[in-house]
């Protein structure tokens, strides 16, 4: 060979491995959007985060009176929010608050947070303060968090029961499943409004596409077996088809990381629910 080579370039080639040197497929949808880039979430006309006010002393010892101001629109989110208005209990001013809206809460209405507020829809008090079955929404994860569970538009939890003993009760989730946390944790009382949103079909692209621009770039997805093999781990064949397991295992790389990860089984749910409820009543 008449070209010559540099040893310095020759000794950097040596060291990579072998897999380096192999034609691997291009960069997925699902390693891209790990970068962010595109696919951030769409947040520049959000109203705020929808938060309960500071946990303090006034709401874990008595309450604190605040009025309704507005029912808000939030781009990207399916629930309105309510403006809240309260006066500082330290300070001469007043304090904004923007709380997940629940169901029959109007403009002007007070709301009352705390301890010893009473039970009724739009109120902020310790699950612990309500009866067994009071439908709750916006419930907190720690004493504290603000509102984590129950916040999405029609959703709501329920209390199922108490332990006074060891200061934890028992809720049950949108999703149906049953979960114990502190009794000083703080919901709203109510579901959140805006319920029955996903009742009406969608009907035309064109609304689709309304919806997830207000929320992020995550609209139209393309299947993976419609793509070509060097795009999509599922994609290529002579007929649509993923043509190995849709599953795959947790630490699998991050190409191949696409159907089913890490599934503890598939196919469809047939006739075991009917056994789960009759376990737990």
């Amino acid at each position: 060979c008449t070209h010559r080579q540099s040893p310095l370039v020759f000794v950097a080639r040596s060291c990579l491995p072998e897999s380096i040197h192999q034609k691997m497929g291009r960069v997925i949808r699902a390693q891209r959007k790990g970068a962010g880039s595109v696919f951030r979430a769409h947040t520049s006309k959000r109203k705020g985060p929808a938060n309960f006010r500071s946990l303090d002393y006034s709401e874990r010892n008595g309450y604190v009176k605040g009025v309704v101001k507005d029912i808000l629109h939030d781009p990207g989110r399916g629930a309105p929010l309510a403006r809240v208005t309260f006066r500082d209990p330290y300070k001469y001013r007043l304090k904004k608050e923007l709380f997940i809206c629940a169901e029959g809460l109007y403009s002007g209405q007070f709301i009352y947070c705390g301890k010893k507020a009473q039970l009724s829809v739009g109120n902020v008090l310790p699950i612990g303060e309500m009866p067994e079955g009071t439908i709750i929404c916006n419930v907190e994860a720690k004493v504290g968090d603000r509102g984590t569970f129950a916040r999405a538009s029609g959703d709501y939890a329920t209390i199922i029961s108490h332990n006074h003993d060891e200061g934890k009760s028992r809720i049950k989730l949108p999703s149906g499943a049953k979960k114990v946390v502190d009794s000083s944790v703080r919901a709203m009382v109510g579901l959140v409004a805006g319920g029955g949103r996903i009742d009406k079909p969608i009907l035309k692209a064109g609304r689709a596409y309304h919806k997830y621009h207000a929320k992020r770039h995550s609209w139209p997805t393309v299947r993976g077996v419609a793509m070509n093999p060097v795009d999509h781990p599922h994609g290529g064949g002579n007929h649509q088809h993923i043509g190995h397991a849709s599953t795959v295992r947790r630490d699998c790389p991050p190409g191949a990381k696409v159907g089913l990860i890490a599934a503890r089984r598939t196919g469809r749910l047939r006739g075991t629910k009917n056994i789960i409820q009759a376990k737990e009543t």
